[in-house]
């Protein structure tokens, strides 16, 4: 697998350096450490003063140069390819532009199947109100991203939500193939919206909308249990939910419930509509999951 992880020296980017750790089972192939510098950021900051604009880019690059041989150090302790020879092809990577669209840029060129970058979460008040990085990236990536809000040295308990479209059981794919070490525990969760109304349900009988509700319960259940089967014919420990109810709602509360490091999600991808809305599923899980989320987009293997 290769891997671009983008760092930028605050503790949530650490986590995604760190992340590493818990992907070494697999040994990526390939991982490209980027560091974004964005002049037009820096602009905006010191005003119309080329000479002083040429110096601090200068002490920024001079920086980000730094920032990656740390980061890269940190990497082969994470891989435990520290004290061993390389097994994985570790380069460092420093870019100029904008961060979200400068980091899908160089994920394209490097061919990456996997986007690693840290995340504030919810404590980052400025990426709430206007789009954090890593959500910004989530949402035009064309491969997958795996955004990390906590430190993560190992995968021990996973969720992957799913419905029954072709970007879930991709995402499952993705998982056994690319992520998943054997010790851990998946649980495949689907969650159904009600085909009825609540108001609806004030003037049907509990029959009527068992009635319903049971197509969808059994379709999902179908969905889950084939999924099942195939984590187990590869030795994966693996449980199952069906539920019914608001799903990003029913999500959540599980993922808190079971304590998982990683919530899994398949994603298609987002329409520019889409992405300016910022409506989507994935979206919102990514914003409110307090796990670490893997959105796998982009993957057909």
């Amino acid at each position: 697998m290769r891997i671009l992880c983008a760092v930028d020296g605050s503790e949530c980017s650490q986590w995604g350096v760190q992340a590493l750790e818990a992907l070494a089972g697999r040994e990526p192939e390939d991982v490209t450490l980027l560091h974004v510098v964005d002049p037009s950021a820096l602009r905006a900051g010191i005003g119309r003063n080329p000479v002083a604009e040429k110096r601090a880019l200068a002490a920024m690059e001079k920086a980000g140069g730094i920032l990656l041989r740390e980061a890269e150090r940190s990497a082969r302790v994470a891989l435990g390819q520290a004290a061993t020879g390389p097994r994985t092809t570790l380069h460092r990577t420093l870019a100029h532009g904008p961060l979200a669209q400068t980091i899908v840029r160089q994920a394209r060129r490097v061919k990456a199947d996997l986007i690693l970058i840290g995340s504030r979460g919810l404590s980052d008040i400025r990426g709430f109100l206007l789009g954090s990085i890593s959500r910004q990236v989530a949402s035009i990536a064309r491969c997958s991203v795996f955004v990390v809000k906590q430190p993560i040295p190992q995968l021990t308990r996973v969720v992957l939500a799913v419905d029954d479209s072709k970007h879930s059981r991709a995402a499952a794919r993705f998982l056994r193939s690319r992520i998943l070490p054997e010790s851990a525990t998946t649980t495949i969760l689907s969650s159904a919206e009600r085909p009825v109304t609540d108001l609806a349900v004030r003037y049907l009988s509990k029959t009527q909308v068992a009635e319903l509700e049971r197509p969808v319960v059994e379709r999902a259940t179908r969905l889950v249990t084939s999924l099942r089967d195939e984590f187990l014919k590869e030795g994966y420990a693996v449980d199952t939910d069906v539920q019914m109810d608001h799903v990003i709602d029913t999500i959540v509360k599980h993922v808190e419930a079971d304590h998982a490091e990683l919530l899994v999600i398949g994603s298609r991808d987002l329409t520019k509509s889409e992405r300016l809305h910022l409506g989507s599923v994935s979206e919102s899980l990514l914003r409110h999951a307090p796990c670490s989320v893997l959105i796998v987009r982009g993957w057909r293997a």
